[in-house]
């Protein structure tokens, strides 16, 4: 399997190093992911965090990205992306070194809010990442092979993410409390600084050809960042007169389904189900898994029904994860719902992004890439702080099946209208 992965033939010679690295990032990434990402929500519930709490671990980072996403695009503009994208990472990923020590600090409470604080720091680099990073994999990656890219980073992140998950809920489980959470955010940032050095070689290809710009393009792009510019063209207005604004919309409502239940998750788990460390570690193992299983599929998929299709109908499926989850009230139906959770995601991860790089424009990625960001954090922002709102009122079972109907929804928006 690693020699199909690495050594593929059929890949011209002058992609194959950027391909490698891409697929040793999201290798290490799933480490970070598998480990402390995947159990920081537990362990604020453990901490005793509402969720309210646990929405502001989001919502805070959503908030630097909602201020200094524009900017960063226009940061970004005028930078060689390869190496904007590898520093930022960095001045991130220092930000899981920081959760390490907090058991040693602070109290339960401290705790918390130090990792609040923590994820506000975090959520400015995360911003020139997140748009930098699409922009460079489009850069790096040519059109023709991103789907099948995109898919073996998807394999390479469910075995990684799947094996530290395993690994991590069993050190939990027989390793005191709260030293367990430490020795697996180490592992966590780990994972993180091997994935940057990796990002540090991913350079970009030759541009594509591409017809000049419009027009209008040239009126609102100023080449010459000395001279200033109307707010209007700073903030790229422009680009909501165009049809981007529809895939932005669309993907607005995806986002929003889906972070209005994130939050409630953890809080499910630990305070209805029960489940322990160990337990909701190999039910993430199980996602991962089927996730695996669906990214070998995924090529064929995308070849079949396009990146489009196969967005709406997959976030329309991810309905059934918080559906499954709302009427569980044992361990094996939390598995079930990874495993569907997982194959449906393969299939969404695996090709929204690249139905978004299809409708952007080749000769202005940053600034429309920001945009998305923008309308992605608007999002987690507001799902972050209301589904758990919405949850107090409602409870918690049938929040997180009116947000699974809400998927559902979104997902007919984008066949509809994307």
């Amino acid at each position: 399997m690693l020699k199909n992965l690495f050594h593929q033939a059929d890949i011209p010679a002058e992609y194959r190093s950027n391909f490698i690295h891409l697929y040793f990032d999201m290798g290490w990434f799933g480490v970070l992911s598998g480990s402390a990402v995947n159990f920081l929500n537990v362990y604020a519930a453990r901490l005793g965090a509402t969720g309210l709490q646990i929405g502001l671990l989001a919502a805070v980072s959503a908030v630097m990205n909602l201020i200094f996403a524009m900017p960063a695009g226009r940061w970004l503009e005028q930078r060689p992306i390869g190496k904007a994208v590898f520093w930022t990472s960095v001045f991130y990923r220092l930000g899981f070194a920081l959760w390490i020590p907090l058991p040693w600090l602070f109290g339960n409470e401290g705790q918390i809010w130090a990792l609040i604080l923590i994820a506000l720091y975090m959520g400015i680099p995360l911003t020139a990442l997140a748009v930098g990073f699409n922009a460079l994999f489009a850069e790096a990656v040519p059109i023709n092979y991103r789907a099948q890219v995109a898919g073996t980073r998807n394999i390479l992140l469910s075995v990684t993410f799947m094996l530290t998950s395993i690994i991590s809920g069993y050190l939990l489980d027989h390793l005191a409390f709260p030293m367990g959470y430490q020795v697996v955010f180490a592992i966590g940032f780990f994972g993180a600084a091997m994935s940057s050095v990796h990002l540090f070689f991913v350079r970009p290809l030759n541009k594509e050809a591409t017809p000049p710009p419009s027009i209008p393009q040239l009126a609102t792009v100023n080449k010459n960042p000395s001279i200033p510019r109307p707010w209007q063209a700073a903030l790229r207005l422009d680009i909501w007169q165009t049809e981007y604004r529809n895939h932005l919309l669309v993907l607005l409502g995806f986002h929003l389904s889906q972070y209005l239940a994130i939050p409630l998750f953890s809080i499910f788990l630990v305070d209805h189900l029960h489940l322990s460390d160990d337990t909701i570690g190999l039910g993430t193992a199980f996602f991962y898994l089927a996730m695996l299983i669906g990214s070998m599929r995924l090529r064929q998929i995308v070849n079949r029904i396009g990146h489009k299709a196969l967005t709406g109908w997959g976030v329309a499926g991810m309905a059934l994860y918080p559906i499954v989850i709302a009427f569980s009230t044992q361990a094996w139906h939390y598995y079930v719902a990874s495993l569907i959770g997982g194959f449906v995601w393969a299939m969404v991860g695996g090709a929204y992004a690249n139905y978004l790089l299809e409708h952007t424009p080749i000769n202005d990625r940053p600034s429309h890439l920001a945009w998305y960001n923008v309308v992605l954090n608007a999002a987690i922002l507001f799902g972050s702080l209301a589904g758990p709102a919405i949850a107090n009122v409602t409870g918690i079972v049938v929040a997180l099946f009116v947000f699974g109907i809400l998927r559902i929804l979104a997902g007919m928006a984008i066949l509809k209208w994307g």
